[in-house]
């Protein structure tokens, strides 16, 4: 079967992704995916390999200190990013992933943050003595890890308000109570409550109190979503790319790591602060669930 670039987009790009991702990988990731599905057998695993490699040869490039290594080191990190994407753009093509693969995927994509982190600053410090660098390496590693707790985190707690509703809402029913329905709660899967358009008649909504305090949001979320950029601006990816593509091509590590880490910590505040506000959506609705009644309450009516 011979894939066409069309196919690849439509297949296997996500609807919604980094805008890094959406402007200045996914135009190189989409055609290398035609090519490699069609004239060769490598795997996904392969792939997710070779991009190891090329991060720590980013890493290699920027021990070196000078710049004329950091470009090269930012040239293959870049690289290694365009074929971290195209791993997996494959096996959702041919349906190959495997569990192995995307485990590999995690792994070497901390181990590349971290080589790269290690490399980058500290070969700017042994070549400048400057101490800053040491603490931008702390606080690189700091932030990615945040970024990665944080996100299980705020999605452990979506599902575990998304169950709760439910098991509410499937009780009341089953005591013959008028309820919301159980299959319309919002918040489902990969899809957030605000990019839902289409909202049924009695379905919970945990994002009404974000939507209504800032109404301007919608008329960006609907740029975004038409070019497929995610409304979270600044996360790891874009800060991944400042630090290590940037930084290095402008010669302006300190400036960009720190600007670059001020705008992921103001959006990842944004984030807890829209599921503060969703908690608060999450009481209302379960307080308006009418409880299914206790054995008391019926020995009472009987």
């Amino acid at each position: 079967m011979t894939f066409t670039v069309a196919e690849v987009r439509s297949r296997t790009y996500k609807a919604k992704d980094a805008w890094w991702t959406v402007f200045l990988v996914d135009p190189l990731a989409g055609p290398l995916v035609a090519v490699t599905a069609n004239r060769t057998s490598i795997t996904p695993n392969q792939i997710t390999w070779g991009a190891f490699v090329l991060g720590l040869g980013s890493a290699g490039c920027f021990a070196m200190a000078d710049w004329a290594w950091l470009v090269a080191g930012a040239v293959l990190y870049h690289l290694s990013f365009v074929l971290d994407c195209v791993d997996g753009k494959i096996a959702r093509l041919k349906g190959t992933g495997t569990v192995l693969g995307g485990w590999l995927d995690y792994v070497f994509d901390r181990i590349r943050v971290l080589t790269c982190t290690l490399a980058l600053t500290w070969g700017q410090y042994a070549a400048s003595g400057q101490e800053i660098y040491l603490v931008l390496g702390v606080m690189i590693v700091f932030l990615d890890m945040l970024r990665y707790v944080d996100a299980l985190q705020i999605a452990k707690v979506r599902r575990q308000m998304r169950r709760t509703l439910k098991k509410a809402t499937q009780e009341s029913a089953t005591a013959g109570l008028p309820t919301v329905s159980a299959d319309l709660l919002l918040e489902d899967g990969d899809l957030d409550a605000d990019e839902i358009t289409v909202r049924p008649a009695g379905t919970v909504d945990l994002q009404q109190e974000f939507r209504t305090r800032f109404d301007w949001y919608l008329r960006v979320r609907e740029w975004l979503r038409a070019h497929r950029v995610r409304t979270h601006l600044v996360s790891g990816i874009e800060f991944q790319m400042a630090v290590f593509i940037v930084g290095p091509l402008l010669g302006q590590i300190v400036a960009v790591t720190i600007g670059a880490a001020t705008l992921l910590l103001v959006f990842e505040a944004a984030i807890m602060y829209k599921l503060w506000l969703s908690s608060r959506d999450f009481t209302r609705a379960l307080a308006g669930i009418p409880p299914p009644p206790t054995h008391s309450t019926l020995s009472t009516l009987g």
